[in-house]
């Protein structure tokens, strides 16, 4: 029947999970976007550093960004299908594994000054992130209510941001400083305890009981909330659909940051150790930008706020590539700003009413996060080929298939909400002509 009622509880080994259960899974899950957020944020500062250390072009450096970011194209299938089949729990010591092993490699490339080797590391240690990421954002979005999932993403997500701007400030004061600028000695270090930290997080998990989310439970939720859905994969185009946005918006997020210490250094406004700073504090911007909106998602539809989010990212992108100075240091502001809450708003748009497909969307859109390796070479050639300022033209494109999207999703969800509306008078109209005996109606959209 169309309507939304509140979900069922989720499986625990064969029993129901407990509220308290079910917010404990959350904060150990919430505690994993806390380490990609910090990798990621660290990812970007080496990019610069790397650039001055090695003697290479930007489009060079950017290796690290192909190497991170295609592995969740070519490793989130291999995540999904690991995880339909042993669950999540064993899908997350996988991901935390590889995770610890990508850090340590880390240490190594810098003991032996091997730029191939740090973009092999980053390979492996985002093989490991793409594992946690399929397992965290489906987990949390089917972990409660279906109204209520895009809020739980995007308040799981705010601590990935929180995490986001420790990078730059930990990489403005030991890889940045003057005796450390052309050294890799301080890099080794950080990322011994980048792995201390994924290992302190497995023997959290190790010890603890996750109430375990099947298929038939996915199918259930979906039931719940929209009325059942015997439609196969292929045919849910919402889905196949965001994965091209977020495919497109991953490599425009990826490749504004990538290049913000360029933006600020190439004309000398700034020294590399205070844009390394000011990074990091466009950085606390979006974590800022993302509490303060993810309650917005209560009041506002998430189809309509990404739609305007996506907007403005757009506009700015193109200001910031006009402009340069002070208005495009402003301009950069303003768009990791409104970036904040695009990627799991997107999530959890796409792998709606996905029922026992969830897993293999999830999958899917942790593919698109692969964005990210395709779109920082392009600017990279384009920066040395004309100017940095310019090359911000390149994430102007991506954000606005973000305003796409979220303005397609707005008619879909109306017409699905005015359905829905119309099967609940067709149903209540045939119970009072047949004295109540009426069962069950469905309406299809």
């Amino acid at each position: 029947m169309a309507g939304g009622g509140a979900a069922q509880p989720m499986t625990v080994v064969g029993a129901k999970a407990t509220k308290g259960q079910e917010y404990y899974a959350f904060g150990l899950i919430t505690s994993l976007f806390f380490l990609w957020g910090f990798s990621y944020g660290l990812l970007d500062v080496l990019n610069k550093h790397f650039q001055g250390f090695f003697g290479i072009t930007k489009l060079q450096s950017t290796g690290l960004q192909v190497a991170y970011f295609g592995a969740y194209i070519v490793y989130s299938p291999v995540a999904g299908a690991f995880i339909s089949k042993f669950g999540y729990k064993k899908g997350i010591y996988m991901g935390l594994t590889l995770y610890a092993a990508g850090a340590m490699g880390f240490f190594g490339s810098a003991r032996g000054e091997t730029f191939g080797g740090f973009c092999g590391s980053s390979f492996v240690i985002a093989s490991g992130l793409a594992t946690l990421e399929v397992c965290a954002n489906s987990y949390i979005t089917v972990l409660g209510s279906p109204e209520q999932a895009a809020f739980r993403l995007n308040f799981a997500q705010s601590f990935n941001g929180l995490a986001s701007f420790i990078g730059p400030l930990i990489a403005s004061k030991y890889f940045f400083s003057a005796e450390n600028e052309h050294s890799l000695g301080t890099v080794q270090y950080v990322y011994i305890a980048v792995a201390a930290l994924g290992v302190a997080i497995g023997v959290l998990f190790f010890f603890s009981t996750l109430p375990e989310i099947t298929e038939q439970d996915m199918a259930e939720f979906q039931a719940e909330a929209t009325g059942a859905d015997e439609r196969p994969f292929w045919k849910r185009w919402w889905c196949i659909l965001g994965f091209v946005t977020q495919f497109m918006y991953v490599g425009a997020q990826v490749t504004v940051a990538s290049f913000v210490l360029n933006y600020l250094t190439d004309k000398n406004d700034f020294t590399s150790s205070r844009a390394s700073q000011l990074f990091s504090f466009m950085q606390i911007t979006f974590t800022v930008a993302r509490f303060a909106s993810t309650p917005l998602l209560r009041l506002v539809k998430p189809a309509t706020l990404l739609t305007v989010y996506g907007s403005m990212c757009t506009i700015f992108s193109i200001i910031a590539c006009a402009t340069g100075g002070k208005a495009g240091l402003a301009s950069l502001y303003i768009i990791f700003f409104f970036e904040s809450i695009i990627y799991p708003t997107t999530f959890t748009l796409a792998t709606q009413d996905m029922g026992i497909y969830t897993k293999r969307a999830a999958g899917l859109l942790c593919i698109g996060v692969g964005g990210g390796a395709a779109f920082p070479p392009m600017q990279g050639a384009m920066a040395d080929g004309t100017s940095t300022q310019l090359s911000y033209i390149i994430p102007a494109i991506g954000f606005s298939f973000v305003t796409a999207y979220g303005a397609i999703m707005m008619r879909y969800m109306a017409n699905k909400e005015r359905n829905a509306l119309v099967g609940a008078r067709v149903e209540t109209g045939l119970e009072k002509d047949f004295g109540g005996d009426v069962k069950h109606s469905e309406v299809q959209y």
